[in-house]
């Protein structure tokens, strides 16, 4: 627990156990807070209260054991803090929050960590937690990359995007999360953002499987700068802002650096990572999709959530109202989910990139 500059104080509740939540977990630990962490499954629980890590995700982080409280109910957790950090996959949010009932997000800060839409649903995060628990978007934030877990764990240089409409509690909770290995940029268009980080997870799988039907670079870097075309296309479509490459608004008043825009980190650049990355789960599915995995045996194999899979039929269908070009995209949807070859999606897809 730590006082910021304005003399409020953050605690912190860690929501999920996963590779992403435990990488934002160490850096609020190393940050010197306490934190409180709810983990589904007890025998996890079990072993990190004896050994300081987690034998799943990120084994080698070590904790220190003192910094970090341990709850197999969600509603423990988050009776401690009035902070929540958000980081179970979309899939799996209404099974996390259905013990809550609205009383106990009341007054909470809300950090989504997740990349993805709840699937069946087509929503953001903070749009299921204002229709369940009446969370306002004015309490509701969400931290974003480009930042892969594994880099967090080694301490690689990363940068982390907060965003929120409230910008003075959200450089304060990016404050939080500032470290000798992570830059922290603030953002404000927090419905944007969301969608972008969606959007990447698609077109990163779409990147993977081109990779497992051997594509090379040359045929790579055009697919990628058509996605980036073709997210631009969509969030302009959909209202978010600063779309426009090379035009800022004033600049910080606090940081004083420039606005961010759509060539920023948090656009862009996640976009990027998550398309090249070894370590991106999206384009790992991708490229067993590629190779002729059946979506379910790609699934099992790699015994993580790609956020791709599930946002590429929630996109489509929220595309359906939008009415954006999203050749790419839709193909990949295609592909995933109505079982059109890869080869076959692919050679239309050569059709439609400039």
């Amino acid at each position: 627990m730590q006082a910021n500059s304005a003399g409020l104080t953050h605690t912190f509740a860690i929501i999920g156990g996963g590779s992403w939540a435990t990488a934002l977990a160490k850096i609020l630990t190393d940050n010197g807070h306490h934190i409180h962490w709810w983990i589904r499954n007890t025998e996890t629980i079990d072993y990190m209260r004896q050994r300081g890590h987690n034998p799943h995700y990120l084994s080698s982080v070590n904790f220190d054991k003192t910094r970090f409280s341990l709850y197999p109910e969600i509603g423990q957790a988050i009776a401690q803090a009035n902070t929540l950090i958000v980081g179970v996959p979309s899939a799996y949010i209404r099974e996390s929050f259905a013990a809550l009932k609205p009383e106990d997000l009341a007054a909470k800060k809300i950090v989504s960590a997740i990349k993805g839409l709840i699937p069946g649903e087509d929503i953001l995060l903070n749009e299921y937690l204002e229709r369940e628990f009446d969370v306002q978007l004015s309490d509701y934030f969400a931290v974003l990359g480009p930042c892969h877990a594994e880099e967090v764990a080694g301490e690689k240089l990363s940068y982390l995007t907060f965003s929120g409409v409230d910008l003075t509690t959200t450089r304060q909770l990016a404050a939080h999360f500032s470290t000798p290995y992570i830059n922290t940029v603030v953002n404000g268009d927090i419905l944007g953002v969301q969608y972008a980080a969606v959007l990447k997870n698609i077109y990163a799988l779409g990147a993977g499987i081109a990779r497992g039907l051997e594509y090379g670079d040359n045929f790579l870097s055009v697919f990628i700068a058509n996605c980036a075309d073709e997210m631009a296309g969509f969030l302009k479509k959909f209202g978010a802002e600063h779309i426009v490459v090379g035009e800022h608004e004033e600049e910080d008043p606090v940081t004083h650096r420039k606005s961010s825009n759509y060539a920023a980190s948090v656009y862009l650049g996640d976009l990027l990572v998550t398309c090249y990355s070894l370590f991106s789960r999206n384009r790992t599915f991708g490229q067993m999709i590629g190779k002729g995995y059946s979506v379910q045996a790609a699934q099992l194999e790699m015994n993580m959530v790609a956020e791709g899979y599930h946002a590429a039929k929630c996109i489509y269908n929220i595309n359906r109202k939008v009415g954006a070009e999203m050749p790419i995209a839709e193909t990949v949807y295609q592909i995933v989910w109505n079982q059109v070859k890869p080869s076959e999606g692919f050679r239309q897809i050569e059709q439609s990139l400039i």
